[in-house]
């Protein structure tokens, strides 16, 4: 009874959103008051408008763990937006660290779009104590779709009741899973690429750099990173942790709640929970996305400076209206899913450079000898 009181309260949301995103422009101004500008940019209406109806009058204290699963489970659900059609769903398990985890399998429609062998291995976000299949279900399904690849969604254990490293000791089983059975999921060795959103993004960043460090297997590493507005340092001091600590979904005050809750204070200085940091030579490629009003803008776009520095050929876009967690936000006016496309595209040119022969380099004539 208690889901489907739930599901009716997600119904009646969801419907209640889509009308107020529906009136006219000038209406929904009136509604969600002046622009927003902030470090030379504007946030989008729709996303104001939406943080206008979430955000409450009087600052509330950060919920225990299982009332901010709960919310945000809610939240995500009336976000979504609609179900992508033509994607199939497959209900699966894979080996964890201690046990199997829950996954999902979208296999996007038939027809000359399909990238043949080609499957991303997504890791949801929460903060490492929030999130599951579901509240990723949309972006995962729209990914596939729109890619032409598949995408296997993993889940993993949270905190506080599993802390650090119990999450990344998942993904790793996991992955390794993956890779050395990829025919299980319709993949092909050396076409398996890496993906996330926010602590998803930090934790298949992980698997990326774990997985690349030198004298490690090829077959066993991912070929492409995906990673939406990534966490990559739980005690940063950022500039835009200051500017959009407030008022921009994530606080600043849940970051701080969510890290204490997932490691405990003896591995504060875990290398593993500093990606930014130590040697990142041999990554794969990456695509980090981030948003223009996100308190963890700046830590992702420093990741990127440091991959590059390393060698490692990443992609930046950031996405200066929008605010973290609009990978999930798919039903919020036109922005959300321009972005997810757009990173989408990225994933798919990555696989489809993969499949292209790589040209022999052209010899060099000062390094040839002539006749004696």
């Amino acid at each position: 009874m208690r889901e489907v009181a739930v599901d009716r309260r997600v119904r009646v949301a969801r419907g209640a959103l889509r009308g107020v995103l529906a009136l006219p422009k000038p209406v929904k101004r009136v509604i969600a008051g002046p622009p927003v500008r902030r470090d030379g940019q504007q946030l989008d209406l729709d996303i104001q408008l939406l943080l206008r109806l979430l955000t409450p009058r009087r600052p509330q204290p950060v919920p225990p763990p299982e009332q901010m699963r709960a919310g945000q489970s809610f939240v995500d659900r009336v976000v979504a937006g609609p179900a992508e059609p033509g994607v199939r769903r497959e209900d699966r398990t894979v080996p964890g660290a201690v046990a199997d985890l829950r996954a999902r399998l979208y296999v996007p429609p038939p027809g000359p779009d399909v990238l043949d062998g080609a499957l991303l291995v997504y890791v949801h976000g929460g903060g490492f104590v929030a999130g599951d299949l579901d509240t990723h279900d949309e972006l995962c399904a729209t990914l596939a779709a729109e890619s032409g690849a598949r995408v296997l969604s993993v889940d993993y254990r949270l905190a506080p009741e599993h802390p650090f490293p119990a999450a990344v000791d998942d993904c790793l089983a996991a992955f390794a899973h993956v890779v050395a059975h990829p025919e299980e999921f319709g993949a092909a060795p050396g076409r398996i690429a890496v993906g996330g959103d926010s602590a998803g993004a930090s934790l298949a960043l992980t698997v990326a750099r774990e997985t690349s460090r030198y004298g490690a297997d090829p077959a066993g590493r991912p070929v492409f990173c995906l990673a939406f507005f990534p966490v990559t340092e739980l005690e940063g001091h950022t500039r835009s942790r200051e500017l959009f600590g407030d008022g921009f979904l994530l606080t600043g005050e849940a970051i701080e709640a969510m890290a204490g809750w997932y490691v405990p204070e003896a591995l504060r200085d875990d290398p593993r929970l500093r990606i930014a940091e130590g040697d990142l030579t041999g990554m794969p490629p990456a695509y980090v996305a981030t948003a223009g009003f996100d308190p963890l803008r700046d830590e992702g776009e420093h990741l990127v400076t440091r991959m590059r520095e390393a060698g490692v050929p990443a992609t930046l876009r950031r996405h200066p209206d929008l605010v973290h967690g609009f990978a999930t936000s798919l039903g919020i006016g036109t922005r959300p899913r321009q972005a997810v496309a757009e990173a989408s595209g990225a994933l798919r040119t990555a696989f489809a450079l993969l499949a292209s022969p790589v040209p022999a380099p052209a010899p060099d004539p000062s390094r040839s000898s002539s006749p004696s």
